[in-house]
């Protein structure tokens, strides 16, 4: 703590930074007003200050440029509107707490030393060039992350800037007044952080500028790797420093980049809600925000119903007895293996030469192209033509051909059957189109005439057979090209290729799939994997684990779809993606930079992908010069018990590093029955939320076990209990009952482990999933088994852990 004479100081400080804030707000606010009236003003009276003449060119040249200037003044009072908008904005945001930091730095070759304040935004005296307050992102501010006193230096535009840090301080201040003020020598001092750990998690994550820590400004300041991938244990804030990343590159390049042009893969709908205020927080816009199961629907979901992960990890956890279950587990880890990436693409040279599958065009109940006419003309093709570019040339070819057929079927019988069936207003679409040049628009009066007309035609009166002839003809090609519309949206949409098909030619026998695969070993099982493929595909159906080798193959044939406005790209919990939607994004994003965050200790799918080290395949996706890896070892959610307790689970564990943030350690309750383990359960919970956690889970392994726990809840007289499923919208707080793979990235006050027995936690391939589960708490964890501990506990030091009597 600093003395009484320096808190003096920095009060007054303060006291006048406050007020120069609230005299800013009060002169800018009428300004706000009075732009957003004139440029609400000017739009209500565009067309009222505009005589629009194209009488002549000059006419109407003078009305474009009295347009284009009108269209001006409204862009430039619009412009001016949000820019002091934003303005007042961030002036309020710092109005109660101005800034957390100050570093005083002496630049070298300068006669002073600078007292540098940094809060969330930046905020300059009314001389315009003296700042009160630096933006948290500006290049000064990195020292104060970066540092501790002593030589320090920062980057600029212009070039490094080296010097020494004199002091670095922190602060904590409420509604303008100073609470705390530490010193620090080494990191943001562990007082405040200790403090801000300490609270309570809200329902939604909260901005961590005030305690970013140097390998977290690390990753938020990355801007030269095209590839960035984060290992981070649980609780390390790989997560929140990926956010307050999104805000420093929303500021520095905040010339060309736009909220809009980032996009964030979360690892389910609810995790979208729990960090969708951190941005605003900081005063920019939240970025696109979806999961990678949301762009399978959207690409896949008209045709073929598809599974999504959480069903897909509910069989692997559920089904062990079933006698296919062995089958699917071989061709879930084939199917995002690097092996079935390389044989899809080879397949797809096969393509080139053979094997290619359509769709014939049918129209009324007849083949106007065939598949045969398809495959001659596409094998017409020069064969060094790319395959996706021959698909093209064949829709061009399909496309022309209908031109012909269309014209050809203005002919048929059932064409006149149509006409006879037509209504007035197509009748006076005809008559419209033929009489334009005459000006005769007017077709109530009309309708007689034309039907007389056709009469005559049809008793052969020449006077008005050639005009008559005229009127069948337009109709005939009206109703024709109604009819044929359709079959031209299908070609478009490239809808005459047999995508499933080609897909499920891939399943055939070992030697086939061999061949069409260029030498591709086949994994175990094979035989049956297919089997199960084509079952599902021949329901119009897709396993989740299909789902992205299909939309691969599908775009490698068709050509990709490209998205060249997106230039950063975040994939939260990464571990859980395979090679395969890695590949897919960097083709979908071409233009785009990568963040990749996860934890292989987290990873609960049988498809997990290796993040970090030489063994990651993620470095070969843009090359070993423009990937960047980041560790972050310490985790700072739980208190030290519970860390000490989970990280004994992993074979790895002992890189984490815990907090220095005492608690009690993990509880162990053995129960007799699922009636005592209620009893339990709503005793621990009201004991929980009368110490004042307004945040509880009770976690479980499945779906299934979560509306078993909720059941047994609200009957034991527990009705504030939520059950929180894949369709929970979003994250609130509470006592909620989580199943553990949608706990993840999320974090509470207590969590209470539903049952770590033995009969629910056994096999290896269960034991990320069950260190997740218990990695959510912050202050307290305790767990329940109404039989035989978990083996991953069982051979835990019982020095790690408190055992509570069920008596």
């Amino acid at each position: 703590m600093i003395n009484e004479k320096e808190w003096n100081q920095e009060q007054e400080r303060l006291d006048v930074v406050t007020e120069k804030l609230k005299e800013r707000i009060a002169e800018i606010e009428p300004e706000v007003a009075e732009l957003q009236n004139q440029a609400v003003n000017i739009r209500k009276q565009f067309w009222e200050e505009v005589t629009v003449n194209t009488s002549t060119d000059e006419d109407f040249e003078e009305t474009y440029y009295s347009i284009k200037q009108q269209e001006a003044l409204l862009s430039e009072r619009e412009r001016s509107y949000q820019l002091r908008k934003q303005q007042s904005k961030s002036m309020k945001r710092l109005l109660h707490v101005p800034y957390f930091g100050r570093i005083d730095f002496h630049e070298d070759g300068m006669r002073s030393t600078e007292q540098v304040y940094i809060g969330v935004s930046s905020f300059v005296d009314s001389d315009g060039m003296s700042f009160l307050i630096y933006d948290w992102r500006t290049p000064i501010a990195s020292m104060y992350y970066d540092y501790s006193p002593g030589a320090a230096t920062y980057d600029t535009p212009a070039g490094r800037v080296g010097g020494t840090m004199e002091l670095k301080r922190q602060y904590q201040i409420s509604e303008s007044k100073l609470r705390n003020v530490f010193d620090t020598t080494v990191t943001i001092g562990d007082q405040l952080l200790q403090q801000v750990l300490g609270k309570s998690p809200d329902s939604q994550m909260k901005s961590i500028v005030a305690t970013i820590q140097k390998e977290q400004n690390a990753i938020i300041r990355n801007d030269k790797s095209r590839m960035l991938i984060v290992q981070g244990v649980a609780g390390s804030g790989k997560t929140s420093a990926a956010l307050q990343r999104v805000a420093y590159l929303l500021y520095k390049y905040r010339e060309w980049l736009k909220a809009n042009q980032i996009v964030l893969f979360s690892p389910n709908p609810m995790f979208n809600s729990y960090v969708s205020t951190v941005l605003p927080e900081l005063g920019e816009e939240n970025m696109q925000q979806t999961t990678f199961q949301e762009y399978l629907e959207h690409e896949l979901g008209t045709v073929l119903s598809l599974e999504d992960p959480f069903d897909q990890l509910e069989y692997v956890l559920t089904e062990q007895s079933t006698r296919e279950y062995e089958t699917r587990l071989k061709g879930i880890e084939y199917k995002a293996s690097t092996i079935f990436l390389q044989a899809i693409r080879n397949y797809v040279e096969l393509l080139s030469q053979r094997g290619m599958r359509f769709k014939s065009i049918r129209f009324r109940d007849r083949d106007l192209i065939t598949v045969k006419q398809m495959e001659t003309q596409f094998y017409s093709y020069e064969p060094t033509i790319r395959l996706a570019n021959r698909v093209g040339l064949l829709q061009e070819w399909l496309l022309k051909e209908l031109t012909i057929l269309e014209r050809k079927e203005r002919d048929m019988h059932w064409v006149q059957e149509e006409i006879n069936y037509l209504d007035k207003e197509h009748y006076a679409d005809v008559y419209n189109d033929l009489h334009k040049e005459r000006g005769v628009f007017d077709f109530a009066e009309q309708y007689e005439e034309i039907q007389e007309m056709l009469n005559k035609k049809n008793r052969r009166d020449e006077s008005d057979f050639d005009y008559a002839e005229q009127e069948e003809e337009q109709l005939r090609r009206m109703v024709v090209k109604e009819y044929f519309k359709p079959l031209r949206k299908q070609v478009k949409k490239m809808l005459f290729i047999d995508m499933v098909g080609l897909y499920v030619q891939l399943f055939d026998k070992e030697r086939a799939y061999w061949t069409m695969t260029n030498e591709a070993m086949a994994p175990e099982f094979w035989n049956d994997i297919c089997e199960q493929t084509k079952e599902k595909l021949s329901q119009l159906e897709l396993f989740y684990e299909d789902a992205t080798p299909y939309l691969y193959l599908k775009e490698l044939v068709e050509g990709v779809r490209t998205n060249t406005d997106v230039r950063h790209v975040f994939v939260d919990e990464g571990q859980d993606y395979s090679m395969f939607q890695y590949e897919y994004l960097k083709k979908l994003f071409p233009r785009a930079r990568m963040t990749v965050l996860g934890d292989f200790g987290q990873a609960i799918f049988t498809h997990a992908t290796e993040l970090y080290g030489i063994e990651s395949p993620l470095i070969q996706l843009y090359g070993a010069s423009e990937t960047d890896l980041i560790r972050l070892a310490r985790s700072y959610r739980s208190t030290r018990e519970i860390v000490d307790f989970t990280k004994s689970m992993l074979p790895s564990g002992k890189e984490i590093v815990p907090f220095e943030r005492s608690g009690k350690k993990p509880n162990l309750s053995k129960v007799d029955s699922r009636a005592q383990l209620a009893m339990c359960l709503a005793e621990e919970i009201a004991t929980l939320q009368t110490e004042g956690f307004t945040s509880i889970a009770v976690i479980t392994k499945t779906a299934a076990e979560s509306m078993d726990a909720y059941d047994l809840l609200t009957e034991h007289g527990c009705p504030s209990v939520r059950l929180i499923t894949k369709q929970t919208p979003t994250f609130e707080q509470g006592t909620l009952i989580i199943p553990a793979y949608l706990a993840k990235g999320v974090e509470f006050d207590a969590v209470l482990i539903y049952d770590a027995s033995s009969r629910t936690y056994h096999r290896e391939s269960e034991r990320k999933l069950f260190y997740t589960a218990c990695t959510r708490a912050m202050h307290r964890l305790l767990l329940f088994a109404t039989d035989d501990w978990t083996p991953f506990i069982q051979t835990l030091d019982a020095s790690l852990y408190d055992v509570k009597s069920s008596t």
